[in-house]
């Protein structure tokens, strides 16, 4: 099978109680793509699954870091929020 779908299998597929094997498997999948463009496809999907191990372990009391928090409050397939505050070299530029 394609790698490319079987992460959307994994996707559409993915529970609860198999999420974690789900990414497990779709990043071990994600590694085998040799071309920019199949790993740009298969994103959405890796996309979909971290959200949801992030909201699924969150429900049952998991903990989660500050950026999964913010990712898992976004609609799904979109894209991270930017980063606020200056860059590393524009500080050191203004001291």
């Amino acid at each position: 099978m394609d790698p490319v779908a079987e992460i959307k299998k994994l996707y559409y597929g993915a529970t609860k109680a198999t999420i974690q094997n789900d990414v497990d498997r779709a990043i071990d999948l994600l590694k085998t793509l040799p071309a920019d463009e199949d790993r740009e496809r298969a994103a959405v999907y890796m996309d979909g699954l971290a959200l949801m191990r992030s909201e699924w372990s969150a429900a049952r009391g998991g903990v989660t870091s500050a950026s999964t928090k913010t990712a898992a409050s976004a609609p799904r397939g979109a894209r991270p929020p930017a980063r606020s505050g200056p860059s590393t070299a524009s500080s050191r530029r203004s001291r």
